[in-house]
């Protein structure tokens, strides 16, 4: 349908997971793409949007580093010429008891998935302020919605992306800048084969599951389309919000009635 026709999409964790799904989709839609992530090992839909996108480049940088991460964007406008879309995919997981965590893990946490949101942001903004439009799409999770147990610092970071988000959209709606969040689900990524495939989580892994209305994990590719619509002009009335994505986990609980109604 052509709806990135001229437009460059700039993706942070663009190697692997969501970022590479969104890469992609982009890139089906008719944009340029421009990557980041700190892997050395681009996936194959990352590889397969190399081939679709009518230009792309990539580079590897933390997006912690406010240094790189500006010199990027410099590049990014240099060699493709704007940046239209900003989508923010990296993040890592953690958490655990807050008694028990070390402060430098919860700034891991924290500065990975908050503040490299911002620093991203920040680059970009400027060049979106010259054009006076553009649109950005922070990857946030149905985790800085509510809370889960044992979640600690990614929800903390997480509740923090999507208050960024709704803070950004006041500022800059005026001057053409629309700013929203996806908040997945859980989501099939290798991040979540990491944490979730570990043995003795199954059953754990089995109730988060089923509190999925829909009764499954999700996919890359579903948070991409979310994203991709986010960012398109299909979008263009809505900013400030944090839009779940998430087969249902956050509509509420199951309590069997729906069985007694043959609906299973």
């Amino acid at each position: 349908m052509n709806r990135m026709q001229d437009r460059v999409a700039l993706i942070t964790g663009a190697a692997s997971g969501i970022g590479s799904a969104c890469a992609l989709r982009f890139a089906e839609e008719g944009a340029a793409i421009a990557g980041i992530d700190v892997g050395e090992s681009p996936d194959e839909r990352w590889r397969r949007a190399c081939e679709v996108a009518p230009k792309h480049l990539f580079a590897r940088a933390d997006v912690r580093d406010d240094a790189a991460i500006g010199e990027i964007v410099a590049r990014v406008r240099r060699e493709l010429g704007r940046i239209d879309v900003l989508v923010n995919s990296a993040g890592t997981a953690g958490g655990g008891a807050v008694h028990e965590m070390a402060p430098e893990e919860f700034e891991r946490v924290i500065g990975i998935n908050l503040t490299g949101t911002f620093i991203p942001c920040r680059h970009v903004l400027r060049v979106m302020l010259e054009q006076r439009s553009g649109s950005i799409v922070n990857i946030a999770s149905i985790e800085g919605l509510q809370g889960a147990e044992g979640g600690s610092s990614y929800n903390a970071s997480k509740g923090g992306v999507v208050l960024l988000t709704r803070s950004m959209a006041m500022d800059y709606a005026r001057v053409g800048i629309r700013v929203n969040a996806v908040c997945p689900g859980f989501i099939e990524t290798p991040m979540f084969d990491a944490i979730w495939g570990m043995g003795g989580l199954e059953e754990v892994r089995d109730k988060i599951r089923e509190a999925h209305q829909l009764g499954r994990f999700g996919k890359a590719t579903e948070i991409a389309d979310a994203a991709l619509f986010l960012a398109s002009d299909e979008s263009s009335f809505i900013t400030g919000q944090a839009l779940a994505v998430d087969g249902g986990f956050t509509a509420g609980h199951r309590f069997g009635v729906a069985r007694l109604m043959g609906l299973e």
